[in-house]
């Protein structure tokens, strides 16, 4: 049944909406996190997504968009908010928000990302910073990849900043956290699936590596690499020719330089 509220006060409600901004704890909990934007809310629902709610400021005009959402029914609930507590709830100092989305997360199951003959998939080992994980998503997505698998301990796919950088894609994109790589390597078991991976001492050059067939290409933690696990059961290692003084790239721009050339050789 779909209802509607009105919230003027920082009141409970509100409060709860306000920790899955900042607690990671109470988001994954409560199992939702907020979205912004045109876009990533048009992409969410689009994609399926379970929106809970829709949080719009109060007694402003809306736009076309924001009022045939509204419309769809697509929320479980419809929340008209004091524009200043809404401004609060998408981290902007003025006052001119219009639309959040309340979404609940999906189970983090592996069963989710495909395997194709074709596949290309990205790991991601213990990441520290949640905007490169939605950049390396928007990268995965752009460049056709089948899913992103973020294991050990690491920074949140569902982070704010992790949702904003990936621009939607989060959404187009089965993302998955695993607590280890034995998660992984049981998954990927008599898949034929090698596993690559991105280091800047790789022994052959990312342009004379096989990328056609089905792959998961590794990425190492932003500061120590990828862990020990992962670099005893990677099939191949690969760095990216450079010039100039820099001697390895960020994390995220590395892999959105592996899967550049994933796409490339298979077309």
């Amino acid at each position: 049944m779909r209802t509607n509220q009105r919230i003027t006060s920082r009141n409970a409600r509100f409060q709860q909406w306000q920790a899955l901004l900042t607690n990671r704890t109470k988001r994954h909990r409560a199992g939702e996190f907020l979205v912004q934007g045109v876009r990533p809310i048009t992409l969410a629902v689009e994609h399926g997504w379970p929106v809970r709610a829709l949080l719009y400021a109060d007694g402003r005009r809306l736009s076309d968009w924001a009022r045939e959402l509204l419309a769809s029914g697509v929320a479980d609930e419809r929340v008209a908010m004091a524009p200043a507590l809404l401004a609060e709830l998408s981290e902007r100092e003025d006052a001119d928000a219009e639309l959040t989305a309340v979404v609940a997360m999906p189970d983090d199951d592996l069963s989710r990302i495909p395997v194709p003959d074709d596949f290309l998939g990205v790991l991601f080992d213990r990441p520290t910073s949640p905007g490169n994980i939605g950049s390396l998503l928007r990268s995965a997505d752009a460049f056709g990849a089948h899913g992103l698998i973020v294991t050990g301990h690491a920074a949140d796919v569902y982070d704010p900043k992790s949702v904003r950088a990936s621009t939607g894609s989060l959404f187009a994109l089965p993302a998955v956290r695993v607590p280890s790589p034995r998660t992984v390597t049981d998954w990927l078991d008599g898949s034929g699936v090698r596993t690559i991976a991105t280091d800047e001492h790789g022994t052959t050059d990312l342009f004379d590596a096989d990328l056609t067939g089905p792959v998961l290409l590794l990425v190492g933690n932003e500061t120590s690499g990828l862990a020990a696990t992962w670099r005893d059961h990677c099939d191949q290692t690969v760095r990216i020719p450079m010039q100039g003084t820099a001697t390895s790239l960020n994390a995220a721009n590395a892999a959105t330089a592996t899967l550049y050339e994933a796409l490339r050789q298979r077309r």
